[in-house]
This record gives structure tokens, C-alpha cells and sequence, in this order.
């Protein structure tokens, strides 16, 4: 994705997330959720850095309303609205040597989806092989509360097809506003359902590291 003009476009763009405008409930909206086919644990809002529990900002970058921006460094992701604002949230995103950017589009989306390890990861990882059962979609590991995409998934696809990365939950909500995957983009189970929420397929998402 990188020789693309596009790609070229959102580096230069930046998020330029501003002012908190407002904070919802915390205690409500990182509560249990009710109608899930799986449990939804309260997530221990108390323990992280505030910068990195949902909240309103101003919003001052260039992408247009319905645009997902993911600032690497600054491990926040943006969903933009109109006038000049958007939902911000916390996420943990790729260690050093998986970190990515660019741009790309959901064009897949999945509830409790089933998690299928590249082989490169099973190999890094051997411990991974005795977790797998026979999927739809391969070897992989079913969805449900112990597994490690959390309660939704989001595919990023570029011109190419699939990109192998995803936005999703996790199974470790203390790992937000840290350095720790294989490169996906992870967020709380309540805020990647509030997310998902909103995200269509088609959704545009731009990755900056800077």
C-alpha cells in the first residue's frame, strides 16, 4: 500500500485530535453488557490513563465524517463525526518490527469472530498450535470470551486484499495504551462494540505513525 497516493495523502494529514468536549458514564458504558452470547466483563476503567477511555474531542484533520484514524504513537483511535468532532479511544497497537500505516477500508466484519493465527505466528509461537480446532475459515481458535480478537473484529483490506490486520477486542484490557501486538489495533471489548457499531463495511481507516 505504500506507493499509493492515497498512502502518500494520509501521512502528511495527520488526526489533530483537540479538547475533550465530554466523557460519557464510565461506570456505565465499561459495565457488563447485557445480550451477548458471551460474557462482556466490567472493564477496570479506574486502573488506566484517563487519555485513554472513550471521550468527545474536538476533531481538526483533514478526513471526512465516517473516516476511522488510528494515531500509532499516541495509541488513539478516532472516529470522525461531523463539525469538526469525533469519538476517541484508546487502543494498544503492534510492538516494535509489527508496527504498520497506510490506508485502507473494512470490507469484513465479524461478532465473536473465530481468531486464524498466520503461520508465521504459529511458528514464532508453537505454544498457539495446541490451542487450534478445525474453523470454517482453517485452523484457528473459536470465537467466545477467550479469544484473543475479544468480541468483534474489523478486517482492513488494501489494493492488494486483505491485509492480514484488523481492529478488535481483546482479552487484555489492561494491555490498552501499550506496545504489544502482532500489529492489529485493539480496543476494549466495549469500545470496540460501540465502535463496530458505527463502523459499516467500506469504512475507510487511516494508520499514521507519526
Amino acid at each position: 500500500m505504500s506507493d499509493s497516493p492515497l498512502f502518500s495523502a494520509v501521512l502528511r494529514s495527520g488526526s489533530k485530535g483537540g479538547e475533550t468536549l465530554s466523557r460519557p458514564n464510565y461506570a456505565e458504558v465499561y459495565g457488563g453488557y447485557a445480550g451477548e452470547p458471551f460474557a462482556v466483563k466490567p472493564f477496570a476503567y479506574s486502573k488506566v490513563d484517563p487519555t485513554y477511555l472513550r471521550q468527545h474531542v474536538a476533531y481538526l484533520g483533514a478526513e471526512p465524517p465516517g473516516t476511522i484514524v488510528v494515531e500509532t504513537r499516541q495509541r488513539l483511535l478516532y472516529f470522525v463525526e461531523p463539525d469538526h468532532k469525533a469519538t476517541r479511544y484508546g487502543i494498544g497497537v503492534g510492538r516494535a518490527g509489527y508496527a504498520w500505516s497506510g490506508a485502507a477500508q473494512i470490507n469484513m466484519r465479524r461478532s465473536w469472530p473465530d481468531w486464524i493465527p498466520p503461520k508465521e505466528m504459529v511458528a514464532r509461537d508453537p505454544n498457539i498450535r495446541s490451542q487450534l480446532v478445525a474453523t470454517a475459515r482453517g485452523q484457528g481458535v473459536e470465537g467466545g470470551a477467550g479469544n484473543p480478537l475479544g468480541a468483534r473484529a474489523l478486517y482492513l483490506y488494501g489494493p492488494e486484499g486483505d491485509t492480514g490486520f484488523r481492529i478488535h477486542g481483546t482479552t487484555e484490557p489492561e494491555t490498552i495504551g501499550t506496545e504489544v501486538s502482532s500489529g492489529c489495533i485493539r480496543l476494549v471489548n466495549q469500545d470496540v462494540i460501540h465502535l463496530y457499531g458505527r463502523a459499516p463495511d467500506g469504512t475507510k481507516v487511516v494508520v499514521l505513525q507519526g
